[in-house]
């Protein structure tokens, strides 16, 4: 039997226009997610960052919210943890890598009752060893990273682990090659299929694992989600169900998919690999992303889209928001009075948002770039300062903590100008 396991990534910024955002439910969510329910027997593993699911609930999306929460109910789907507003975990500090988490759990909680994650998906799939201790602490069984993370012989009938001090948290590595070419319409239903039985031929158990964003469907290739996904699952049907007449949103949702065998592939939750798969060896997977090349691991050069070495913009977009949790930081320690208090906390709010990673993302010059997208995570990070020197401004610490602050945020006004003249250059991306 070969165990089909896939994830579905769901999340938009905190920038997002209410435009765009509808646009997407009506193209690719809403489409999407009536796929499980005509399908009931299908199986997933959704990764639902809170921004979005605070701002589907704030827009009058909340329908999908609904759907989402039926087909949890159904067993159709199951949650992972994340970070709330996408941040790349291994490039920020552990406490807020702690409170992304936190804050991710405590909106999905609030908006989906079945929300109870085993397991962890790093915004980008960015891994470093350095957010183990953090997503263990979360209460979380495994997480999963991109396959070219994996430092030993490809895993398809065990699962390895990492440890921390006495602890296991089960690495499940997803199939680079294989999700790509889902996410770039370079392979059919029946192509995938054939693919996934090949890797069953011996007659041993053995798993393969997709993941890609859930715009894939219908928002970035339109009528994905019927082309690709709803041809797969039609022929994925159980057993007793082939030579009947399909009816959709049947019973069929407590059922194990594919009990039988037909196909020789049945689809699983990530979480239920843990049950159906021993064990393998304690490993350490590489610093990476899901955008990383061997290459670019090679010249540890391990997050590219967001923080190369090579790159001008992210040196000084780097540089400005560690300048924010600096002053953040002290905000919220010296603020000593009501309204300090109060400005203190408006700077927190806008520290979370600041930490998304989009706009390094849109920064990166090689696959996308977007000088409005760019700068409006600048925007964020300017509320941070803005706030936060205000906040200290007005406590009654020191004068000469006071004039080094003030230095900060004359930093921070020259990181921010050359940014912006950065991105006004006539080739700013090279």
């Amino acid at each position: 039997m070969i165990y089909w396991a896939q994830l579905l990534h769901f999340y938009q910024p905190p920038t997002q226009s209410h435009h765009v955002l509808a646009r997407v439910c009506h193209e690719s969510y809403r489409p999407l997610l009536q796929v499980f329910r005509d399908y009931p027997y299908a199986r997933v593993t959704v990764n639902m960052c809170g921004v979005l699911t605070e701002m589907l609930s704030e827009h009058g999306h909340g329908d999908i919210i609904e759907m989402l929460k039926e087909l949890a109910k159904n067993g159709q789907i199951e949650f992972t943890g994340s970070g709330k507003y996408h941040p790349i975990l291994p490039l920020i500090p552990k406490g807020e890598v702690e409170r992304q988490i936190m804050e991710n759990a405590r909106t999905n909680r609030q908006f989906l009752d079945s929300f109870i994650p085993k397991g962890f998906f790093p915004p980008e799939l960015c891994y470093s060893y350095d957010i183990v201790e953090p997503v263990l602490r979360a209460g979380h069984r495994w997480i999963i990273l991109s396959g070219v993370a994996c430092p030993v012989n490809w895993p398809v009938d065990r699962i390895d682990e990492i440890e921390f001090e006495g602890e296991s948290l089960a690495v499940l590595f997803r199939d680079d090659i294989l999700s790509n070419k889902i996410s770039f319409r370079s392979i059919t239903s029946n192509e995938f299929l054939e693919h996934v039985r090949q890797l069953g031929v011996g007659g041993e158990n053995s798993y393969v694992i997709t993941a890609m964003d859930a715009e894939t469907f219908g928002h970035h290739i339109k009528n994905w989600e019927i082309e690709f996904l709803a041809k797969v699952y039609e022929q994925l049907q159980p057993a007793e169900q082939i030579g009947k007449p399909f009816q959709p949103r049947m019973a069929l949702a407590k059922q194990t998919c594919n009990p039988s065998g037909i196909q020789g592939v049945q689809m699983v939750c990530l979480s239920e690999l843990l049950d159906i798969f021993p064990r393998g060896a304690v490993i350490q997977p590489k610093a990476s992303s899901w955008s990383t090349s061997k290459e670019d691991i090679e010249s540890s050069d391990f997050y590219p889209l967001w923080r190369s070495k090579s790159n001008e913009i992210h040196k000084l977009q780097w540089k400005h928001l560690e300048i924010c949790l600096d002053m953040v930081r002290k905000a919220s320690a010296w603020a000593d009075n009501e309204e300090s208090r109060n400005l203190a906390s408006t700077a927190r709010y806008f520290m979370d948002l600041a930490l998304h990673s989009d706009q390094f993302w849109w920064a990166n010059g090689k696959s996308r770039w977007d000088i409005n997208l760019v700068h409006k995570g600048l925007l964020f990070q300017k509320e941070v300062i803005l706030n936060a020197y205000k906040a200290i401004n007005i406590t009654g610490i020191d004068s000469f903590q006071k004039n080094e602050c003030y230095y900060r945020l004359a930093a921070a006004r020259e990181l921010e100008r050359r940014i912006v003249d950065k991105l006004l250059e006539e080739n700013p991306k090279h």
